[in-house]
């Protein structure tokens, strides 16, 4: 059984690797990204970064596979890799290959994270793990003095994400979220349009994420030897590794494991929280409700692929996260903002005067016609961008830094979007409308759904306060 997901031979992805490091510096020249760096070259200036979670996400491009640029080598430019960590050792191997390619000196690698909790001589942690491990690394580096860049999204609960927050404000720690649409000129152009009014009174937001894919049986086997298994479920409850090779996705299998985690409930929240962490945390953003929540989640319609009870898939089988849904979250003052899986990839605003449409590559609708001969401004994209110079969102967090402010994407924020997408997993779950609030983040009257909002992690695996 192969069950390495996506390995490469070495040589071939030292090749791979070194020619690609080349063309990313080309590439960074020609746009000026080395330049803007400049500052983060004298190694007083350069933090020491461990990272925590080495696969796709961290090494996108380098591995083969196609996409962006993998976050690591973003990281690279403004400070020193000093230790890679993964539960899979042909990970660790490779990543300690990748950074040699990139700086020229391979880091430490180990299996536990704990390890680069304890080093003196780590000043940020880059979390890049399945969603089920972000809050606990992150809460553990923070009270540990160290700053943390966490991919989206942050947290597998709520009770996470107001315990995140807790701890970030108590250890005064500086925490970037991956949202990256937060540092895209198009994403702050259209924030920086409604908050000018071009749409009117906004009346409603409709992120469309996609749907989440579906999957045969797959078989209980042995995990491969190069992966700890008990340590990658970490706080999730213990059960059997289910593996299947097929043509499926990045990971060209069918698993609970590598990349296709985000389809089971146990380790993800499926769509609702993989591109719902992206779009909805942007439409939150901008219609200002970063400090609220909404009061009503409706579950107009889901599907799951397994049968449910009482919120939990009673098959484990199978991926089980919803793969259509239409989820509509009312705030207290009428405002909507609906989750579905039929329309293009993207948000849409609608307001009393006017309509706008935005994702990763377009930006259309009347109002973005008429800026032509009525443009914004100046400065009011940058007040969008918290008043301070756009730049990609890697950069933002090492300015933050630097600055010891808090970045564009930050914790308190984030969370709030974030629980939206949480909530509307719940009332997916029971198939029933919950109600929401915000100021004491609690379901009301829903004991059932109220006991969603957190979970237990698994002995010897709680969070370390």
């Amino acid at each position: 059984m192969n069950t390495s997901q996506n390995n490469i031979g070495r040589r071939q992805f030292l090749r791979q690797s070194s020619a690609l490091a080349g063309m990313a510096v080309g590439s960074n020249v020609a746009t000026g990204i080395v330049a803007r760096a400049a500052e983060f070259q004298n190694p007083n200036d350069r933090p020491r970064i461990a990272a925590v979670g080495t696969g796709s996400r961290w090494a996108h491009r380098a591995t083969g596979l196609t996409g962006n640029y993998g976050s690591g080598q973003e990281f690279v430019k403004y400070g020193d890799i000093v230790a890679v960590c993964d539960a899979d050792a042909q990970r660790r191997e490779r990543a300690q290959d990748l950074v040699k390619v990139w700086a020229g000196k391979a880091p430490d690698a180990m299996a536990d994270y704990r390890k680069i909790i304890d080093r003196k001589d780590v000043d940020v942690v880059h979390i890049s793990t399945p969603d089920h491990w972000h809050a606990k690394i992150a809460i553990e580096a923070m009270l540990a003095g160290k700053d943390v860049y966490c991919e989206k999204p942050m947290t597998l609960t709520i009770d996470e994400g107001r315990r995140m927050c807790e701890v970030c404000r108590q250890t005064g720690r500086i925490v970037q979220i991956g949202t990256q649409q937060r540092s895209d000129v198009k994403f702050l152009t259209a924030i920086a349009m409604i908050r000018d009014g071009r749409i009117g009174k906004v009346k409603s937001a409709t992120c469309s994420v996609g749907g989440a894919p579906t999957s045969p049986e797959i078989p209980a086997v042995a995990p491969p030897k190069h992966l700890d298994w008990n340590l990658w479920q970490g706080p999730t409850p213990d059960v059997k590794f289910r593996y299947a090779p097929s043509n499926n996705g990045e990971t060209k299998s069918w698993s609970r494991c590598h990349y296709e985690f985000r389809w089971w409930y146990e380790y993800s929240g499926g769509k609702l929280t993989d591109w719902g962490a992206h779009h909805v945390d942007i439409a939150t953003w901008a219609l200002d409700k970063i400090a609220t929540g909404p009061v009503l989640i409706e579950p107009i319609s889901v599907q799951h692929p397994v049968p449910f009870e009482n919120g939990y898939p009673t098959v484990d089988d199978r991926y089980n996260t919803a793969t259509a849904f239409n989820i509509k979250a009312t705030f207290e003052d009428g405002v909507e903002l609906t989750i579905r899986h039929d329309l293009d990839n993207g948000i849409l605003f609608e307001g009393t005067e006017g309509r706008i449409f935005f994702n990763r590559g377009r930006l259309a609708g009347k109002p973005v016609e008429e800026m032509a001969s009525n443009p914004l401004s100046d400065g009011a994209i940058e007040k969008v961008y918290k008043d301070r110079p756009l730049t990609d969102h890697f950069r933002n967090f090492f300015d933050a830094l630097a600055a010891r402010k808090q970045p564009v994407s930050d914790v308190f924020s984030h969370h709030r979007a974030l629980s939206t997408c949480h909530l509307a997993g719940i009332a997916a779950r029971l198939g029933r409308k919950i109600h929401w609030d915000p100021k004491a983040e609690r379901i009301v009257d829903d004991k059932q759904a109220q006991k969603l909002v957190s979970r237990d992690s698994r002995k010897g695996f709680e969070i370390e306060t």
